[in-house]
């Protein structure tokens, strides 16, 4: 007669780095099974270090979405590249998103310089995503390429966007984490309060409708939010622009730009809290905002990592 054992929960954190747009906010929101970082066609969007939570068998993966990591030029990139090392460096997993069609970049080469000083033990699997618009032999090639640049763990080869080789992925995190009780509710899927998911999903709106150098120029912080004894939520919101010509364009004629922006929230945001939102905005220009210290606090950044 045999024993039944247990098998041994795990749980860890996993850092997702990588230059800008190389699809880590994608491969969040896959891994996860719903959408808990922003995502748009435009670089430089994730800010704060959202944190998601999937579930695999007997596994907790909490996913650190990192900023893209390039080269800061105001204080706020600053804050943002710091935010990126920080997750990595606090990691038990770290994940080195590439895009397949863009290679061994500058940038990327860059990263596996730092990545050498991110201290011993730290696994780092290298992750090459898009691998739809590659042929094969190149894939190959470049993974070569890559391992031949830094001891990689792992490699895989996926496409985020439509989920081909992110069961193997999943697979592996999950029973590379170190043995331990889980670090959340096993039905809780992000550790950002509602009123950032909430703020981060009206900035995504304004990010896909804004052009060049707008959005990253404001930023979006939920004010007020009210539950209401209907079951619905009140989300009183205000988007910060540094500029009073920005205010207009934000606004758009008769402010139909804030009002497709604003609905278009509302529906992103009834769909992920499964219930009724009653949503507000209003933009308001603060030319400083940039360098305040309560602005960074609200995006989850350090103030003082922007000095230089």
């Amino acid at each position: 007669m045999t024993e039944d054992t247990e098998t041994p929960t795990r749980a860890g954190f996993v850092a997702l780095i990588g230059e800008p747009n190389a699809g880590k906010s994608t491969l969040l929101n896959q891994m996860v099974g719903a959408k808990v970082s922003i995502v748009t066609h435009k670089v430089q969007t994730t800010r704060a270090r959202i944190r998601g939570i999937a579930m695999h068998e007997a596994s907790q993966i909490v996913f650190v979405d990192t900023p893209g990591i390039f080269r800061p030029r105001r204080r706020l990139d600053r804050s943002m590249v710091a935010a990126a090392w920080g997750g990595a460096s606090d990691a038990d997993l770290v994940l080195l998103l590439i895009e397949a069609h863009r290679g061994l970049t500058d940038g990327t080469q860059a990263i596996l310089d730092q990545l050498k000083d991110l201290g011993q033990g730290t696994p780092v699997a290298l992750v090459i995503n898009k691998i739809d618009r590659v042929k094969a032999e190149v894939l190959l090639a470049l993974s070569r390429k890559m391992n031949d640049a830094y001891p990689f763990a792992q490699t895989f080869m996926i496409s985020a966007e439509k989920g081909y080789g992110c069961d193997d992925l999943r697979g592996w995190l999950a029973e590379s984490l170190p043995e331990g009780p889980w670090l959340y509710p096993e039905d809780q899927i992000a550790d950002l309060p509602m009123r950032m998911i909430a703020a981060e999903i009206t900035r995504e709106k304004l990010t896909l409708r804004l052009h060049e150098e707008i959005p990253y120029q404001l930023t979006v912080e939920t004010e007020a939010w009210e539950e209401k004894t209907d079951g619905s939520a009140r989300v009183e919101q205000v988007v910060y622009v540094a500029r009073q010509g920005h205010k207009g364009i934000v606004l758009g004629k008769g402010g139909e730009t804030i009002k497709a922006v604003g609905q278009a929230a509302r529906v992103e945001l009834e769909e992920f809290m499964g219930r009724r939102v009653h949503l507000f905005l209003q933009v308001r220009v603060r030319e400083n905002w940039l360098n305040e210290a309560e602005r960074y606090d609200e995006m989850g950044l350090n103030f003082k990592d922007g000095d230089g």
